[in-house]
């Protein structure tokens, strides 16, 4: 018996390293399974899902292949859908960043690849419509099968029978990252490519400057073996692709095939295909399963407590509407004790003030900011669950204590934009290349706020201390107690309500009309562009008075010798530089934006595309 037992597990192990060496080796087609909605992987990996996490690197650049198709098929709606910049899709596909694309236009997407436990992803999200209303025809017609059904499940917690239009989803895009023998035989990206009807690997690979047998090398693809339409493949390649090697698909099927049902026998044949790599899997991981199922037996839910996000919490009662807006919040927000709040910032130290009421702190290793709020937050988590970009700060969490809220927040590095002019050296903040991107992200940021949620909404305060920035100075708008929310379509730019913003950063005919459109975020943008310029207040104070910067501004722009004068403006610690010529079109660009007639204000769109301009123009 115990010889039986050892050759047993000899083989179990013999087995599992043929196993570990493949998987190494490439990332396995998924066939049909992708197509399916009732896929587990308890066992371990399954192609179904996502692509292994096998590759050299844990994260990596990776890209998407997305055909464009109404109402997804401009850079600006393309970049909301998969969570990507604007510009950088605009830059790569040698389009403009408001550019339009035909429909069936391939449309390259550099996405951030890492490993998320066993498979790798790149995220996103998506509001669920009338149209797109199941888990398979999010992940089948609106991403094109660069997600799953069966991802999709598992990332979010509704049921697939209570999905109701308004609900966000988490979505996990298919990447991956070369594998050492890719790697070492040239290959530095992988793109994730949704084959089509009428497609071949061939015609691929030429378009693409790779054979075929590379390209079924890379998805352990039999050489006769043809993907079926709506399933991924990876394209390895030795750069990144080019906007020359796409084409236009015309005449496609505008529905997928059906689900599960239609597949079940084709998937039979490679279920059995992969029987004998689950029982080796099965083999090697008997033992985790049993001390995990007895994890789960031990920390079942008890009564009195709320579970939340994986996290147990006291069962103290939050507010009805904080509540509603928590369920209501589908990106794995957190209800923090008032405890845990306390210890992560040592009872609210000194040391750990970022800002007047904000305070950082360390929740399980991972640092948050935490601002405290002496009024009801649900209209802000209202806000926060319908808003979704880079260029916007994430919440992370909430915590209520006897009528206090605390809002937890990501953590941003460097502070406020309004801190970093002041206190940097000039080896940091001298650069023209990092203000023009800060300027780009924080229109991207507002752009995105106008024209692409649903309802539209209007910051209501502006100013360089609600601009954060990230590790690697990329800005993200924040503070958004004064957002207002747009009535509706027709009334974008014209429903009334009074708003207070910051002093200085407010538009004058709105300081006394009280009328809040897009325009007050416009102005006040005018603002912080000024002073990425000047390096100086909104405010200054010049013969012992209290001047408005933008009006000394608009007053040297009227004038004849404007070039000349503005060079006296121009933050000293950027002269180095000697960009004359863009601290005139960046002051050309504020003028525009501190209009004191709103019909001839520029809209963010027409910013934002102005500053790609410029950013572009100093890259050369």
């Amino acid at each position: 018996m115990c010889n039986f037992t050892m050759n047993l597990f000899l083989l179990c192990f013999l087995i599992l390293d043929v196993f570990i060496l493949y998987i190494n080796a490439q990332q396995n087609y998924s066939g049909n399974s992708a197509l399916e909605c009732d896929n587990i992987d308890e066992s371990g990996t399954s192609s179904a899902f996502l692509y292994t996490c096998n590759g050299q690197d844990r994260n990596c650049q990776a890209f998407l292949i997305y055909k464009a198709q109404p109402p997804f098929n401009s850079v600006p709606s393309i970049s909301v859908l998969m969570s990507s910049d604007p510009a950088e899709i605009a830059s790569i596909n040698n389009v403009t960043e408001d550019a339009k694309f035909p429909t069936g236009k391939e449309v390259i997407i550099p996405v951030s690849c890492f490993c998320l436990g066993r498979y790798y992803q790149a995220n996103t999200t998506f509001n669920i419509s009338s149209i797109h209303g199941t888990y398979y025809t999010v992940g089948t017609e609106a991403y094109q099968g660069l997600t799953t059904c069966s991802s999709l499940i598992r990332a979010n917690p509704q049921s697939k029978y209570k999905l109701v239009p308004g609900i966000e989803l988490k979505v996990p895009l298919r990447c991956a990252c070369p594998t050492s023998n890719q790697t070492e035989s040239g290959t530095k990206y992988l793109v994730t490519y949704s084959f089509s009807f009428g497609d071949a690997i061939a015609d691929i690979g030429d378009r693409f400057n790779v054979s075929k047998k590379r390209i079924d090398d890379a998805n352990g693809l039999e050489e006769l073996q043809l993907p079926n339409p709506f399933t991924t493949i990876l394209i390895p390649l030795p750069t990144a692709p080019s906007s020359s090697q796409t084409i236009i698909h015309k005449d496609q099927p505008l529905d997928p095939p059906l689900p599960f049902e239609e597949y079940s026998k084709s998937s039979n044949g490679l279920k059995q295909k992969l029987y004998g790599v689950g029982v080796a899997a099965g083999c090697f991981l008997l033992l985790l399963i049993i001390i995990l199922f007895t994890a789960v037996k031990f920390n079942k839910k008890k009564d009195g407590v709320l579970q939340i996000g994986n996290e147990r919490s006291t069962n103290y009662v939050l507010p009805a509407d904080l509540r509603i807006e928590i369920a209501r919040f589908d990106r794995g927000l957190r209800v923090f004790t008032f405890k845990e709040i306390k210890k992560a910032t040592w009872n609210f130290s000194s040391k750990y003030r970022i800002n007047g009421s904000v305070y950082s702190g360390s929740f399980g290793g991972k640092i948050l900011a935490v601002k405290i709020m002496r009024r009801n937050a649900s209209k802000v988590v209202q806000l926060l669950k319908n808003i979704n970009h880079f260029n916007l700060i994430k919440l992370q969490g909430v915590c209520e204590n006897h009528v206090v809220f605390y809002l937890l927040f990501e953590y941003m590095e460097k502070g406020s934009l309004r801190d970093w002019l002041c206190n940097q050296s000039a080896d940091e903040v001298g650069c023209w290349t990092r203000r023009i991107q800060i300027a780009l992200d924080v229109a991207n940021g507002l752009h995105y706020l106008h024209s692409f949620t649903k309802p539209a909404y209007v910051h209501g305060d502006i100013n360089s201390s609600n601009i954060l920035l990230n590790g690697g100075l990329r800005a993200k708008i924040a503070n958004f107690s004064l957002a207002r929310e747009v009535a509706s379509e027709t009334s974008s730019v014209t429903f009334r309500t009074r708003v207070t913003g910051t002093r200085g950063y407010l538009a004058p005919e709105f300081a006394q009309t009280g009328q809040v459109t897009s325009k007050i975020d416009v102005f006040a943008f005018g603002l912080v562009l000024l002073e990425l310029i000047t390096g100086k207040y909104a405010t200054i104070t010049q013969d012992r008075r209290e001047i408005l910067l933008f009006k000394t501004v608009v007053s040297i722009m009227e004038k004849d010798n404007a070039e000349a004068e503005i060079h006296s403006f121009i933050d000293p610690r950027l002269k180095c530089e000697s960009r004359t010529e863009l601290a005139l079109r960046m002051a050309q660009l504020s003028v525009a934006c501190l209009t004191e007639e709103p019909t001839k204000t520029p809209c963010m769109e027409e910013v934002v595309s102005v500053l790609s301009k410029m950013r572009a123009d100093i890259c050369k």
